[in-house]
């Protein structure tokens, strides 16, 4: 009897403070949950603060002088926000994939501030779970699907869920076969559309990754630098398909183009229509810790690797095509030769 009433009081006093510890983490996470929707309101607001001061830059030298970030990775926030300021976009949706969580995407503050509507898809369900969890998903109109893309289920997966036809903007960013997906597409007409290229391809061949449905970026190499297409490459196609470069964002990773019959609203209004290189140093060892190789280091670690030249077809390794490398590009990549 005694030790039975001994292990009640024992249960009763560690479930008290198992429970206590419970209560104590939903407060927690409650406190976390609201903290973060007032960062993002305080975000919001600079944003909208930023958009009203680009609109003093009616005529622009390049991208650089706009760019501005609240959700996207570098200043496509203040890209996009100044060309939908100076073209007549009329369909407000736009379809996004490779988003992650969408917490960090180039359409984030596009939808929170303009209110558009759109489709977003990432490979992983635990991604897009996450969104589906937040008050963003039930505020605006937005379509989260998971869906591993390839050139084969793009264009079905668009019109499943509604999005064929007429779009404001396509943004394309899966680190890897992104050419490949671009290609396939022909299923919508966007006004504008944003790729990311891979900078450490240069500038001077039109080449992208072989084709292979299930690619991934680390898969492919543990370098993290082997995936997508150069800048050339992304340019040529998106000229086969009736769209005109009007620059990337400075950090040399996302390419803009506008279909071209809106290309002469436009034109005027860009001085330089650069194409950057990027200084980023995020290269990775085969057991996925940071090695920063910067430079031309970068080109050293995936030359050996075989491409795909898109103007002739043919299957080439790397480095057998010489420096991928204008002198402009070099000294982008703060390289002297």
């Amino acid at each position: 009897m005694y030790m039975k009433a001994l292990f009640k009081r024992v249960l009763s006093f560690f479930g008290k403070k198992i429970l206590n510890r419970i209560a104590n983490a939903v407060v927690l996470h409650s406190k976390m949950i609201q903290q973060a929707d007032e960062l993002d309101r305080l975000l919001l607001l600079s944003g909208r603060q930023a958009c009203r001061q680009i609109q003093n830059n009616k005529r622009i030298e390049q991208f650089e002088d706009v760019e501005f970030r609240v959700f996207s990775q570098w200043g496509e926030d203040g890209i996009i926000e100044w060309i939908l300021q100076n073209l007549p976009i009329c369909h407000k949706t736009f379809i996004e994939f490779g988003v992650d969580n969408f917490r960090e995407a180039n359409t984030r503050f596009l939808i929170e501030n303009r209110n558009w509507k759109g489709l977003v898809m990432d490979g992983s369900e635990i991604n897009m779970q996450d969104l589906r969890n937040t008050k963003l998903h039930y505020r605006y109109d937005i379509t989260a699907v998971t869906e591993f893309i390839t050139r084969e289920n793009i264009n079905q997966v668009i019109s499943q869920y509604g999005f064929s036809g007429d779009l404001g903007i396509l943004s394309i960013d899966i680190d890897g076969n992104d050419y490949w997906v671009m290609e396939a597409i022909d299923c919508i007409n966007p006004g504008i559309i944003i790729c990311e290229y891979n900078p450490i391809f240069g500038d001077l061949f039109p080449v992208t990754v072989p084709y292979e449905p299930s690619f991934t970026r680390f898969d492919a190499h543990h370098s993290g630098l082997y995936f997508g297409a150069s800048i050339a490459a992304i340019k040529m196609l998106a000229e086969r398909k009736g769209y005109e470069f009007i620059g990337t964002n400075s950090n040399g990773i996302n390419a803009f183009f506008v279909r071209q019959d809106l290309f002469p609203l436009i034109e005027p209004l860009i001085v330089n229509r650069k194409a950057y290189p990027s200084r980023h140093r995020d290269s990775y060892n085969e057991e996925h810790c940071l090695t920063f190789a910067g430079g031309l280091q970068r080109y050293d670690l995936i030359k050996h690797l075989p491409v795909v030249r898109v103007d002739t077809g043919d299957q080439v390794i790397f480095e057998t095509m010489g420096l991928p490398y204008s002198q402009e590009w070099l000294e982008g990549m703060s390289v002297n030769q």
